[in-house]
């Protein structure tokens, strides 16, 4: 079993940085990736990004390129997000996801994708 725990958010004015973190621990953790979505009021997962274990390929949902960016430390296994540049349209509840099953027919901003998630962190960015 799998466990994600996310933290680091908070509300922060436009303009402004958080870094959100994401730690896995249980058994032997060699995900194909790590994706972050966020889930606002009222609206479905959105995918934010995702970085590839193997490699450390990134991926950006186009609302968010070039303000966040997303890297890996593989001892302790854990994942990042900074998130600069904010804007009041980032807030949500953040939750990032592993994706350790072969052979999901899924593209990588599917939450379809990914099994195992964290249990989330609200990022609130006021205007």
């Amino acid at each position: 079993q799998v466990q994600l725990v996310e933290s680091g958010g908070g509300s922060v004015q436009a303009g402004g940085s958080l870094r959100l973190s994401c730690a896995a621990s249980g058994r032997t953790f060699s995900p194909y990736g790590m994706g972050w979505f966020r889930q606002a009021p009222g609206k479905e997962h959105e995918f934010v990004g995702r970085i590839n274990w193997t490699g450390g390929a990134t991926y950006y949902a186009d609302s968010v390129k070039g303000r966040f960016t997303i890297s890996r430390d593989n001892a302790p296994n854990t994942v990042y997000l900074q998130m600069n540049s904010l804007k009041p349209e980032d807030t949500a509840v953040y939750y990032c996801a592993a994706d350790t099953r072969p052979a999901v027919y899924r593209g990588i901003s599917s939450p379809e994708r990914y099994d195992y998630w964290g249990q989330g962190t609200q990022v609130t960015v006021s205007s």
